[in-house]
């Protein structure tokens, strides 16, 4: 039980409103510091006065002690100590009174076991206490009569002094320090209240709009101070950019659903049309293999299609250690002449000296797909062979170049050329989807790089992240990824033997 109680506190403090814990919690600290720094003054205040009465009881003390005779009488010959006279008490060692002041009376002031410690030394014995009030508060000082005690029955000498003036004192104090102190509390408790409120307020509004955005309303941003930098604008800027994120996910989304239904309405109409044409009339076996084979190049595209459209919905998550894109490129290069389906009949891949190593923050799977994705844009729209280069192209800066020997595009198709589905008048009778490009464009820029498009001395950037000059032949259309190098790690340090 003694477990679950701290655990099932937790658990309610938790279900209460932000702004009821932080207000709760600043008017605890505030009730535990206003409670100590009391405490401190009542106690420094007490010392003070306690100070002072022991000073004037060892004074009277000492002035009493020499005129003590073996009896327990006080001598006091001609001298008029009546005020010192009337509040002492003379024990003997068993704790009865053999004399006394007649303000204090003959019933002894100090209990036995006080008595046997005044007998070993010096003692302050309080009677009554300030809370609650008592009738008679005294301070009493007893000290032992050492010299009398070996030869009489006096042994312990008791001066009292008033303690109800120090009393009023520090009870007026209490009531001034617990009003002083609950004001203070309530006080800061409704100031701590309100700074709660508006520093929280932004919050509340971020939750309203918040709220539209979950209605599905786009283009929600909200509306964080310019002019301010804390906690709560900087939680506003990352949320903003969650939107933004979030936005582009959704606009991914739904124009990959577009892209999708409109593209493959076409093929899936085809392949529809194939099977009751097909269906029609008894069919020999070998126009139903001619049949099959039509259905078959129907899938294969519309299987390519659909991986093309995956491509363009999925980002490839970053690798964590760099890849050396000159080793992709040579192991490219051997796949040349080998006759792949989609790709040139050959093409050179030529790498330059000052582009080895080339490490980029890419993984090799988005590095393969898009040389293969340019090689096979420049099997379809270009010549027989094309040309694959990686070279520097400034610091810090890799440049991959694929080259086709084709006619080339149009310099006001180059923008255009990026563009989902987009195709040239002439390029639509050559096989393709006019998605390869756009592919391209998004694993690039999803990889902090730059792609550009240049054709018949015309150039076309997708970017200004690099600031590097084109660099490929005058013929044909040359693609040009142009990808950030990755610092290499420094080498370890072998300690010094």
């Amino acid at each position: 039980m003694a477990r679950r109680l701290p655990r099932l506190v937790g658990t309610r403090l938790q279900r209460l409103p932000l702004r009821t814990r932080l207000v709760a919690g600043f008017a605890v600290v505030m009730a535990v510091v206003l409670s100590t720094g009391g405490a401190f003054i009542f106690w420094r205040v007490d010392v003070a006065l306690d100070r002072r009465v022991n000073g004037d009881l060892r004074a009277e003390s000492a002035e009493l002690a020499p005129l003590v005779q073996p009896d327990g009488s006080v001598d006091t010959g001609d001298r008029d100590d009546g005020e010192a006279l009337s509040e002492h008490q003379v024990l003997d060692a068993s704790g009865r009174v053999l004399s006394a002041g007649g303000a204090v009376g003959a019933t002894p002031l100090l209990p036995g076991d006080a008595v046997r410690s005044a007998l070993a030394g010096p003692l302050f014995y309080d009677v009554g206490s300030p809370l609650p009030l008592d009738d008679r508060p005294l301070r009493l000082y007893a000290v032992p009569l050492a010299e009398q005690r070996s030869s009489g029955a006096a042994a312990v000498l008791v001066v009292a002094t008033s303690r109800a003036a120090s009393d009023e004192a520090l009870r007026e104090l209490l009531a001034q320090l617990a009003v002083v102190g609950l004001t203070t509390l309530v006080l800061t408790t409704l100031v701590g209240d309100r700074l709660a409120l508006l520093a929280l307020r932004p919050v509340e509004e971020y939750r309203a709009q918040a709220l539209a955005v979950a209605a599905g309303e786009p283009g929600v941003r909200l509306d964080v101070p310019p002019d301010r930098d804390d906690e709560v604008t900087r939680l506003g800027h990352t949320l903003n950019d969650m939107l933004t994120a979030l936005d582009a996910a959704m606009a991914r989304e739904r124009r990959f659903v577009q892209d999708a239904s409109h593209e493959l309405r076409t093929p899936l109409t085809l392949l529809r049309t194939r099977v009751e044409l097909a269906r029609r009339r008894p069919r020999t076996r070998e126009e139903l293999e001619a049949v099959l084979a039509e259905l078959d190049v129907d899938l294969t595209d519309l299987q390519a299609l659909a991986q093309q459209l995956l491509d363009l919905s999925v980002a490839a998550p970053a690798p964590d250690s760099p890849v050396d894109l000159a080793a992709v490129v040579d192991d490219v290069a051997g796949l040349s002449g080998t006759g792949a389906d989609g790709l040139p009949e050959r093409w050179e891949a030529v790498v330059d000296d000052d582009a080895r190593p080339a490490p980029v923050l890419v993984s090799e799977r988005t590095v393969r797909q898009v040389v293969f994705n340019l090689l096979g844009n420049a099997a379809r729209h270009g010549g027989p062979h094309a040309s694959v280069r990686l070279a520097a192209a400034g610091p810090g800066v890799v440049a991959l170049t694929v080259t086709d020997d084709g006619p080339g595009m149009p310099a006001d198709f180059l923008p255009t050329a990026l563009l989902r589905f987009s195709r040239s008048a002439d390029a639509r009778e050559r096989p393709g989807s006019g998605l390869g490009l756009s592919v391209v464009e998004e694993l690039v820029a999803a990889a902090g790089g730059e792609l550009r498009l240049c054709s018949r001395g015309a150039h076309h950037r997708t970017g200004d992240r690099f600031d590097a000059p084109c660099s490929h032949p005058v013929a044909g259309t040359t693609a040009a990824v142009l990808l950030p190098l990755t610092p290499a790690a420094p080498p370890p340090v072998t300690p010094a033997s």
